[in-house]
């Protein structure tokens, strides 16, 4: 069955750094892209994603309010993708999710819409107190 497993989430100060973690699996490396989302206290899930990771050909996208804070990467052998999270900010505080694009590549992303996603995974709540 097709799965999506966040985890990594925890309690961190502001300015510190977390390295999520999503299992993939029964997703091929080539067809699906792997991104991730988040959805704050008391709010809707954001409509645009953060970041893109393909497992195929490395290919990694980011939207510019984590640019330069967040790396993705992936390791194929584990079927895992790993978002590094720095410099956190209170304002980051959310669960964070893990979605599967139907698309091979990330480099011709130019946003990364929600209504693109085919598969989800359960969140991991991320709290970065000031």
């Amino acid at each position: 069955d097709v799965q999506l497993q966040a985890s990594g989430g925890g309690l961190v100060q502001a300015g510190g750094s977390l390295r999520l973690s999503c299992e993939v699996s029964e997703l091929s490396f080539d067809e699906y892209v792997i991104n991730w989302f988040r959805q704050a206290p008391g709010k809707g899930r954001e409509r645009e994603g953060l970041s893109c990771i393909s497992r195929s050909d490395g290919s990694t996208y980011y939207i510019d309010s984590v640019k330069g804070r967040f790396t993705i990467s992936s390791d194929n052998a584990k079927n895992m993708v790993y978002p590094q999270m720095n410099n956190l900010q209170p304002e980051d505080t959310a669960v964070y999710y893990c979605a599967a694009d139907y698309w091979p590549v990330c480099s011709d992303y130019e946003s990364i819409p929600e209504s693109d996603m085919d598969y989800w995974g359960e969140g991991t709540l991320v709290t970065v107190s000031s």
